[in-house]
């Protein structure tokens, strides 16, 4: 008879102390040993719960048997478990780090009735982290790339983020020749941008990325669609079209003293640190000025990047939130790293006015104080209410992290798209606009949401794109 094993193997993690002398990853993977007894937790449930909860529906259980498997083997365990999961999914490395798993696979976990669920998102990472580490992702590439049948058509793909990644992955294995047009000097969309090189290093998104070159994907640059190219001149030269522009465009506050200098969105703060490296200035170009005093607005994972890179350039952090904990957006394991850096937290806050010195500067944020009510809000918040009292906290530099939306170029240049008053583009079911051969995924079409859920919707377009010119050459 089968013995439960209710509690999670560990991962590894770097200590506090050492975190804050740096950007070095925390979370430091498990080990083949490890992996496999995490693996021996699973039920192998069949059907299996978590395959559906996952976006683009990784067989769960057929990787980690892969690895139970060939225990004596890692190699080959390692080799079948990254067969299974690329399969549906070219880029583990990244999502096995970034992708909210609890909310996801592990939410719907069936151990998770009787104990923690299984740590999927940790088992994926670590197949993609060895694989590349002993060369088994190089040689089973090129066991794949000469099996691809090389077709004529061409697809365009509108952005580097995670769905224009895997629309592009997919669409690559079926032998379609695409071109990924990015417009900021490095691929990766959010992933190189958004997300700090703690929680995610940049040489593993370079390293998943050479997957895609690999398999043929053409990637261009500072190429921006609607001013470097026309969407017209696209249309022209390719027979398909994705776009994963995703929700670059920051949410700001409309309260007096906005304006004042050392106002960030959250955006700008973490495109500077992350993707121009202004935590090592002047060695690189761009300069950033955080002062002793740092105030982060709002509480999903962007915040927790935002308090989180703040703490490690020399600053006291505070994260203040209109709501209570109970309904922080931000990963559990994102905010309990957080606090053990140091981060303090300020709930039912809701920011007034931002207040300046002589000079033009923030030095502190009016806020007023909230109060939850409880009857709850479509999303199963409870509302909350102001009381008329209000509190002054000392700041100089605010961090604004309440949400991002679409950008207006890319319909500037292509008015006939259809889209709600917010600008998020609608597709059918197959992903496709209502221009014909035109399709989108991401946050383009959802606002702003999560990688894996982009990544999701890649996936689903690039069976759309491949349908659609299916019965186009046909009809040809």
């Amino acid at each position: 008879m089968m013995t439960l094993i209710k509690e999670r193997v560990p991962t590894p993690e770097r200590p506090v102390e050492e975190r804050l002398k740096g950007f070095m990853e925390v979370n430091l993977g498990y080990t083949f040993e490890l992996a496999v007894k995490e693996a021996e937790r699973c039920l192998q449930c069949s059907p299996a719960p978590c395959t559906q909860g996952c976006p683009v529906h990784i067989d769960v259980p057929g990787f980690i048997r892969k690895l139970r498997e060939n225990r004596d083997n890692p190699e080959k365990a390692v080799k079948e478990a990254l067969e299974v999961i690329w399969a549906c999914n070219t880029l583990p490395a990244i999502t096995g780090r970034v992708c909210p798993q609890e909310d996801q696979c592990e939410a719907v976990c069936v151990m998770g009735k009787v104990g923690e669920p299984i740590n999927i998102g940790k088992l994926e990472r670590f197949v993609a982290d060895y694989a590349r580490e002993k060369g088994i992702d190089e040689k089973l590439l090129q066991e794949i790339t000469p099996k691809i049948e090389k077709k004529k058509e061409k697809v365009a793909v509108i952005g580097a983020g995670p769905a224009g990644l895997t629309c592009a992955a997919e669409l690559a294995k079926e032998g379609y020749q695409v071109t990924i047009f990015e417009a900021l000097h490095k691929p990766g969309g959010v992933l190189v941008y958004g997300i700090p090189e703690f929680r995610l290093p940049k040489e593993t998104i370079e390293k998943e990325l050479e997957k895609l070159k690999k398999l043929g994907v053409e990637i261009k640059t500072d190429y921006v669609v609607g001013r470097t190219v026309t969407f017209d001149e696209l249309l022209e030269e390719y027979d398909a079209v994705f776009i994963g522009t995703g929700a670059g465009t920051p949410k700001l506050l409309n309260i007096p003293g906005i304006n004042l200098n050392g106002i960030y969105s959250a955006n700008e703060f973490l495109t500077r640190v992350n993707l121009m490296k202004a935590y090592a200035f002047p060695e690189y170009e761009t300069p950033i000025k955080v002062g002793k005093k740092v105030i982060v607005i709002g509480a999903g994972n962007t915040a927790m990047d935002a308090a989180r890179t703040a703490r490690r350039l020399g600053a006291e952090v505070t994260i203040a939130y209109r709501r209570g904990e109970e309904d922080v957006t931000a990963r559990v394991e994102e905010v309990a790293h957080a606090k053990e850096e140091g981060v303090k937290f300020e709930f039912f806050l809701n920011p007034v006015e931002f207040i300046g010195d002589e000079n033009g500067r923030v030095k502190a944020v009016k806020f007023e104080k909230m109060r939850p009510l409880e009857e709850r809000d479509a999303r199963g918040k409870r509302k909350i209410v102001p009381t008329g009292e209000t509190v002054v906290l000392e700041a100089d530099t605010v961090i604004i992290a309440i949400g991002k939306t679409t950008s207006k170029l890319l319909r500037m240049t292509l008015p006939q798209i259809e889209a709600d008053e917010h600008g998020v583009i609608k597709v059918n079911e197959n992903m496709m606009t209502n221009i014909p051969g035109v399709f989108a995924g991401g946050d383009a079409i959802r606002g702003e949401a999560t990688v894996i859920l982009a990544m999701g919707d890649g996936r689903k377009a690039a069976k759309g794109i491949k349908q659609y010119l299916e019965e186009k050459r046909k009809s040809s």
